[in-house]
């Protein structure tokens, strides 16, 4: 009876400690799966909001007699993104030397007045010049300010076969263009880094809204309220 009674008790151990085992085993899977794709594209390719120069080439011909549409619509373009409350030092880079010399500085002194035109403080603006060689006849103007940008790391990276995904993990450049096309075309990077405040309530429309939902509400339709 004794020996019964501890045999059912041998079995009954082993039969715990072998479903504990089968458990453990299933759990252990479990983590394996869950911990083989512990990678994502916006870990992998973070936008990181930095200060970066921005940088504008415009050739000028050496007979230039001045700012031609293309370089003012250029120009504008290009200080559609500049601060004028942080109010980065706008330079500006004539060529030396060239054969264009005397044009390029002459459109020099007139993008500097646009740029002043455009908000750009006369303070902020640095006329420089740099070498350049004699044969060039439309050597450009450089200009180039700094300003908060949005960007990723570089792109084409392929560390080792797309094929190997014993891993079942995403391959290094998987999502990177995606990213950079993001980060390009944010408008305020600024708006990365945290919600911007109210702005006022425009009060003359508020009163407008007000008075055509009075003027409604008195028997007259919508399609007499003249929005």
């Amino acid at each position: 009876m004794a020996n019964a009674m501890f045999r059912t008790r041998t079995t009954a151990a082993i039969w715990a400690v072998a479903a504990a085992a089968l458990l453990a085993g299933c759990a252990n899977r479990d983590s394996v799966t869950v911990g083989s794709i512990p990678d994502d594209y916006r870990t992998n390719h973070p936008i990181v909001i930095s200060e970066k120069d921005k940088a504008l080439d415009l050739p000028v011909s050496a007979s230039a007699q001045g700012v031609s549409k293309m370089q003012r619509q250029a120009l504008a373009g290009f200080l559609d993104g500049y601060d004028t409350s942080a109010a980065p030092v706008l330079t500006i880079a004539a060529p030396s030397g060239s054969a264009n010399e005397r044009a390029a500085g002459k459109v020099a002194r007139e993008f500097a007045r646009l740029a002043a035109a455009n908000g750009v403080r006369p303070n902020r603006i640095a006329m420089t010049h740099y070498q350049a060689s004699p044969d060039e006849l439309t050597a450009p103007i450089r200009l180039v300010y700094s300003s908060i940008q949005a960007q990723t790391g570089q792109c084409g990276r392929w560390p080792k076969d797309v094929l190997d995904t014993a891993d079942n993990k995403h391959y290094a450049n998987f999502g990177c263009s995606y990213q950079n096309n993001l980060a390009a075309q944010i408008a305020n990077p600024a708006d990365l880094l945290g919600p911007r405040e109210q702005t006022s309530i425009d009060a003359d429309n508020r009163k407008k809204v007000i008075e055509d939902y009075r003027r409604t509400g008195n028997g007259v339709t919508a399609r007499e309220v003249n929005y």
